[in-house]
């Protein structure tokens, strides 16, 4: 497997582990027969939380499209890691400044999450141009 197909890997655990240990140290409160119940995410923490889980849901589909694609379509192999490694750690930090409540870094980073992306899907396209 590639650095980028790892980082696929990664961003998928990421956006799990955004949620789970709020689960669990609310586990007195959290009904696992109602996983949605919205009185348990009234808390603001527990809310940025499900915010940030629910993100990387949305996020996933295009980062591992991107990386597949830009893969199967034999784009420069050390760039498309060296981007998803990127995306990975812009993520991490996208998902700290969503819990500590800092928006417009969020959205800065969340942009350049998104820039990544674009990139990486591209990189096909616009191998001929890198001389890589």
């Amino acid at each position: 497997m590639t650095i980028a197909e790892w980082c696929v890997f990664g961003t998928l655990m990421l956006y799990l582990l955004t949620i789970a240990p709020i689960k669990w140290i609310g586990f007195r409160s959290f009904d696992n027969a109602k996983p949605r119940d919205p009185t348990f995410y009234a808390d603001p923490l527990r809310a940025r939380a499900l915010g940030a889980h629910q993100n990387g849901i949305e996020a996933f589909p295009f980062f591992a499209v991107a990386v597949l694609l830009a893969e199967f379509r034999t784009g420069p192999q050390r760039l498309i890691d060296e981007l998803a490694v990127l995306f990975l750690i812009v993520r991490i930090a996208y998902v700290f400044t969503y819990l500590g409540d800092r928006p417009t870094l969020r959205s800065i980073l969340w942009s350049i999450g998104f820039a990544i992306n674009l990139a990486i899907f591209f990189l096909p396209v616009v191998r001929g141009f890198l001389l890589i």
